[in-house]
């Protein structure tokens, strides 16, 4: 097997000598790397174009500015976005105007933003401008790509302002109004607010669902929605939870894909349960990869699925996901649901060491085992794949996952690390070494402004598939006791 491939080298500016050789690594490079040209020869006879910071106008940088009545879902929908982009490895940052206003006012009432209230809209629009500022101050690093502006920006006159902004700094603007007249949404809604806003933080929540309704009220007697008025701006209008979506002048492919992404959106309030397939004969082994069959252990768990996911969604009616590999559909043949299985959940593909333990592994290709440590998320096996082909495979089953309900998934450790990594924002370094034990159902529920989990343990033991980055090779035996496994994935101060 060739050694280890070096990290990534500059490309060289003239033709290759002889003895040279050229690693284009395409599969190494972060997406974001390719929503911009690397670099630029102009005619002759021209200059390039610059704003006022520096930065070419050609370049790729969109603000997507978030417009919409309270209780719509836009901090929702904005940290998807991001979460979303990042775990494409696309740069990008959420600017919530409400954490800046809260700065000085961190738990106002519902008159402070009516608008007869001159102070309160002092306050409303300074915090407008100190986020915006720190936009422009953080779109000069090359790398980033987006932000989200997210606020009300209720009127034509606040939008008007920030694409003047914009534009004076040569930053693209795509204007995503959530517009929403289905009730039973909107009090979903209210009530997430008044358990998760930290502007009812301690507060009744009854009094909170008070206040934030009058809060609704006052940006209703001001709000104006997009319209022919503002024909010369690029905009994407979500009605009704994405029963019918308006666009206008969309302007290039990124713009493109984050609006094919939010026609996908789902924004209802809902949970996701993830599941690894039972203790496999493999498993026993320590070997990866194969299609091998559940152990006894296994079956065990499997039969014990069912009352786990009673307890966990009651009667709701699921649709269970799996791969095509043999333990999965073993895993999940007791559940009395729906299944659909899925190419794109298979485990990720070991190449040539397909079937060899950690320790084969290491002692035969001791560079490659040393490499794979070192870059867990980028590194791929030799006729195989990396973690980051494993998140490319899976875009189609997030874009289905978004605007699904009810979904149980059953799969295998590494395709769950990166599901697992898109709800809760982990990043790449961390992502592929997440411990997500055997005979364990996750409970995912997003929320506006995080992504809630919950963890039944079945009471059937299983061997420890999880290996610390830089630990010796070695199969772990079997946990004596699984209910006493801690949850070892992401502390929250790790979280993206």
């Amino acid at each position: 097997m060739p050694p280890a491939v070096p990290p990534p080298t500059s490309v060289p500016q003239g033709p290759i000598e002889d003895g040279d050789q050229y690693r284009p690594q395409l599969g190494r490079a972060p997406q974001g790397d390719f929503m911009r040209p690397t670099g630029r020869t102009l005619r002759a006879g021209s200059e390039a174009r610059a704003n006022g910071v520096g930065v070419q106008a050609e370049d790729t940088r969109i603000c997507v500015v978030m417009v919409g009545l309270p209780a719509r879902g836009k901090s929702l929908i904005a940290q998807k976005v991001v979460r979303y982009l990042g775990w494409l490895s696309i740069t990008a940052k959420c600017f919530n105007v409400g954490s800046y206003r809260r700065t000085n006012t961190p738990n106002p009432s519902a008159s402070f933003f009516d608008t007869s209230n001159k102070e309160g809209e002092r306050l409303r629009m300074a915090a407008a401008e100190e986020a915006v500022k720190d936009m422009v101050k953080w779109f000069q690093s090359p790398d980033n790509l987006i932000a989200i502006l997210d606020a009300t920006n209720s009127t034509k006159t606040r939008r008007r302002w920030i694409k003047d902004r914009c534009d004076a700094e040569g930053i693209e603007t795509l204007f995503v109004e959530s517009k929403c007249d289905q009730e039973d949404l909107i009090m979903a809604n209210i009530k997430e607010v008044k358990l998760t806003s930290p502007d009812y933080e301690g507060q009744d929540p009854e009094e909170a669902a008070q206040d934030f309704r009058q809060r609704i009220t006052m940006y209703e007697r001001v709000y104006e929605t997009l319209d022919e008025d503002e024909s010369d701006m690029t905009y994407c209008k979500i009605i009704n939870v994405g029963s019918q979506v308006i666009i206008n002048r969309i302007q290039d492919y990124l713009q493109s894909r984050v609006v094919y992404y939010l026609m996908n959106l789902h924004i209802k309030p809902r949970s996701i349960w993830i599941s690894r397939h039972g203790e496999s004969e493999y498993n026993l082994s320590g070997q990866i990869g194969g299609d091998a069959d559940l152990s006894a252990r296994g079956q065990q768990y499997a039969k014990m699925l069912p009352d786990l996911v009673s307890k966990s969604a009651g009667d709701l009616p699921l649709t269970v996901w799996t791969s095509t590999l043999k333990r999965t559909a073993q895993t999940a043949r007791h559940l009395p649901y729906e299944k659909l299985s899925w190419k794109a959940l298979d485990e990720l593909d070991s190449g040539v060491c397909d079937g060899l333990t950690y320790a084969d592994i290491e002692e035969k290709y001791p560079q490659d085992f040393k490499a794979r440590d070192e870059d867990k998320y980028n590194y791929r096996y030799l006729g195989g794949e990396s973690y980051r082909d494993v998140v490319i495979r899976l875009e189609p089953i997030i874009m289905e996952l978004e605007r699904s309900e009810n979904i149980l998934i059953v799969t295998h450790q590494a395709v769950l690390r990166c599901i697992y990594a898109y709800f809760m924002g982990s990043s790449q370094e961390k992502s592929p070494w997440m411990e997500v034990p055997l005979h364990c159902l996750i409970k995912l529920t997003p929320r506006a402004y995080k992504t809630e989990e919950e963890r039944m343990v079945a009471n059937v033991p299983a061997v420890s598939t999880w290996r610390e980055k830089g630990s010796a090779a070695v199969h772990a035996e079997a946990t004596p006791n699984p209910s006493a496994m801690g949850t070892p994935v992401i502390k929250p101060e790790e979280k993206a």
